[in-house]
């Protein structure tokens, strides 16, 4: 599981939802595949908290303050609220 993409987990675990959801599997295979999902769902945590404290890092200042920002996709970022 370790050389598992993030988008890879992702579209695992969407077909494991859409098989669970089904309801045609046994109770055996039900219950294996739930495991593998929660196996990569913790997986897909773990690699969006990494993330998350590279962005922290890469957003401190010169002091090592965190300057929080306001993220948008279009790449401005918002202001204090002064508008």
């Amino acid at each position: 599981m370790a050389g598992v993409k993030f988008e890879q987990a992702m579209a695992r675990l969407e077909a494991i939802v859409d098989e669970l959801e089904n309801g045609d599997l046994p109770l055996d295979e039900s219950l294996k595949i739930f495991e593998e999902g929660i196996r990569l769902s913790k997986n897909c945590l773990k690699v969006l908290e990494d993330a998350e404290r590279k962005i922290e890092v890469l957003v401190q200042d010169k002091n090592g303050k965190k300057q929080l920002r306001a993220f948008s996709p279009g790449g401005d970022e918002a202001d204090g609220g002064d508008s």
